[in-house]
């Protein structure tokens, strides 16, 4: 099988891919034009998520860890829990609200807040969602040992980051609603804040 490739200089149909040769080949008439306006209605029907995608406006933003552990977990928290499914953009990295506020991951928080500036201006999301998670190898390294040591210390190292998460949120972004939670081994999400 020969491989076509297009140069610009001969734009004819006999040196393009066959997809954009059956395209150009058919002549885009009323009928034509009509047939392709219903499917794409009809397609924005039928995925809610399409609809939403071409006006610009989501319900929330996702911060997640980047533990493959967890990602069912916050998925089916976002589409089960909170009815989101397709409506919503996702940004992870080690620690999920850890990575934004640590100091000892301090390199990495401008990373974040321009992320959720471009969301913003891209998706005019409402809600703001970071899920953190049990056994965090991100939250360890940040605060230490004794941060993690037992589930009660966990838990308040992650209350903690939540809160200070919330507040940094609150200062740049006061029009966000702020979810914040903590993912188990299980996968149940616990609401913190």
């Amino acid at each position: 099988m020969a491989l076509l490739r297009y140069d610009p200089a001969q734009p004819s149909l006999s040196n393009r891919c066959s997809c954009c040769t059956t395209m150009e080949a058919l002549p885009l008439g009323r009928r034509r034009f009509l047939g392709l306006t219903l499917a794409t209605i009809g397609a924005g029907a039928a995925l809610p998520g399409l609809a939403n995608a071409a006006s610009g406006h989501y319900e929330a933003m996702l911060v997640t860890c980047i533990d493959p552990r967890f990602v069912t977990a916050a998925r089916d928290y976002m589409v089960g829990t909170k009815h989101w499914k397709e409506n919503y953009s996702q940004f992870s990295f080690a620690g999920a609200a850890i990575g934004a506020v640590a100091p000892k991951l301090e390199g990495w928080h401008q990373t974040f807040w321009d992320n959720l500036g471009i969301t913003l201006q891209l998706h005019n999301i409402k809600n703001l969602v970071a899920l953190d998670h049990r056994d965090c190898g991100a939250a360890e390294l940040a605060y230490g040992k004794d941060a993690v040591a037992t589930p009660k210390a966990e838990t308040e190292t992650h209350r903690k980051v939540l809160a200070e998460f919330r507040a940094e949120v609150g200062k740049r972004h006061p029009q966000l609603t702020v979810i914040t939670g903590l993912i188990g081994m299980k996968g149940k999400v616990e609401m913190l804040g």
